[in-house]
């Protein structure tokens, strides 16, 4: 659940310069095994910009640390005198919540020791990266000032895996009696015959109707495409849909990400005993792609709801659960502002903001959403925009204010380069104008 291969470009816009590669210095080493990259600017302005990278898939380690999710931000935040820094954790594949919060919290006492107490520390982050900024922020209340959380599950890892449970569930019960979903003997295994059993299911209508039925309980919108409106074909969205999950959700479903949370867990962490699937179908965000998909189809929805009510269930270990709730759920106290960014299109869905920001004083959180698909398809010049709310917010104790039209304005003081966008899942690359505008999600079906 994270961005790879996006340009490295440093690149210079209108009112914020970038800084040259002699003028800024850079630190690397590592902190009880995990690496961290530090960069300094010489005109350093005293402030700290901390970033949470997100869940990268197994095996993969980036070339470079990421300081920023879009490269093109770096130059700028260097140039307006931030000091970047971000730690790789210890452990940087698969959910990483704890080592995240462990990992960052030491580094930052690294940066006091060796660069200076700053004055003003922001945590950000995004994907899963966004969760782990805003539970950093909860566990160091007198050292963050600020968090900016981009695209994440902010509903805590609860809530997530619940909802790969309930996704992968719903695709075992109706197409594939032999997929595991919880204790997975053979993760890569299992991965790949839930790969065969969806790529099957999408060349009918009765499988593209399952499939739609399973990706609504994860809230998984039928839209992935972030150059690209929302297309009003039925069985278009359902691809869009999967595809999206095969790219994000399967490992959390049905492979290493779900095995190896479990490992840490001590056991299943959440389970799914009395959930009501019809229950939850009626507040999915989904619900009428459903209806749609089950028409056109000639199935009996009732018939595949009332076999799901029938289907045995996963039970969570309470030690599990408690585990996953006390190190990756946000309780939503503090006393810091929060900042989230989210496209409305969202596979990892924007309903988990609604569900985090239940939880927060409304005083101290502001919700932003782009009008596109995609997970965290949002631009440079939309992110930086968002972080200058959080900053002005940090800075002056009054929030500014975040119409659509005045963050619009604001993106678009950028130059057209931070508007470059490419399309991951779908391999497009394009520019994008500002897409701020008012989103109002409704809460995830299931929360935990």
């Amino acid at each position: 659940m994270t961005l790879t291969g996006i340009l490295a470009a440093a690149l210079i816009v209108t009112g914020a310069p970038a800084i040259a590669t002699d003028d800024v210095r850079v630190h690397t080493g590592a902190i009880d095994g995990a690496r961290y990259r530090v960069e300094v600017p010489s005109n350093w302005n005293g402030k700290l910009l901390l970033y949470n990278h997100g869940i990268y898939p197994p095996g993969y380690v980036p070339e470079e640390i990421e300081l920023a999710n879009r490269a093109e931000a770096k130059p700028v935040l260097l140039g307006e005198g931030y000091a970047l820094a971000a730690s790789l954790y210890s452990k940087p594949n698969g959910f990483s919540a704890r080592e995240a919060v462990h990992d960052q919290t030491a580094l930052l006492a690294w940066f006091d020791r060796n660069v200076g107490r700053p004055e003003q520390v922001l945590t950000w982050g995004a994907s899963g990266g966004g969760l782990n900024a805003v539970l950093l922020s909860e566990r160091l209340p007198h050292r963050i000032d600020g968090a900016l959380a981009m695209c994440g599950p902010v509903a805590g890892g609860s809530a997530l895996f619940a909802q790969a449970l309930d996704l992968g569930f719903t695709v075992r019960t109706l197409l594939a009696p032999e997929l595991e979903i919880v204790r997975i003997a053979d993760p890569g295994a299992n991965l790949a015959k839930a790969h065969q059993v969806i790529a099957k299911a999408l060349e009918s209508p009765d499988g593209r109707a399952r499939l739609a039925l399973a990706n609504a309980f994860a809230d998984v919108p039928g839209w992935s495409t972030a150059h690209h409106p929302r297309s009003a074909d039925v069985a278009e969205q359902i691809r869009q849909q999967t595809k999206f999950v095969q790219a994000v959700y399967d490992q959390l479903a049905w492979g290493a990400h779900r095995a190896d949370l479990e490992t840490q867990a001590g056991g299943n962490p959440t389970g799914n005993t009395g959930v009501d699937y019809r229950g939850l179908l009626a507040r999915s965000s989904e619900r009428d792609l459903v209806n749609r998909a089950y028409r056109d189809a000639g199935l009996d929805l009732d018939a595949d709801l009332a076999r799901l009510a029938a289907a045995p269930r996963a039970e969570a270990g309470k030690a599990a659960a408690r585990w996953l709730g006390r190190v990756g759920t946000p309780t939503g106290r503090g006393r810091q502002p929060v900042v989230t960014l989210h496209p409305i299109g969202d596979g990892v869905a924007p309903e988990h903001e609604r569900t985090y920001g239940d939880r927060v004083d409304p005083g101290r959180i502001r919700q932003l959403f782009v009008n596109r698909g995609g997970h965290c398809q949002h631009t440079a010049a939309e992110e930086l925009t968002a972080l200058r709310v959080l900053r002005d917010r940090v800075e002056t104790g009054r929030w500014p204010s975040t119409s659509p039209e005045r963050l619009n304005a604001e993106a678009n003081r950028f130059g057209p380069e931070f508007r470059f966008l490419y399309d991951w899942l779908h391999g497009e690359p394009g520019t994008a104008a500002p897409a701020f505008r008012r989103y109002h999600p409704d809460p995830l079906p299931r929360a935990v």
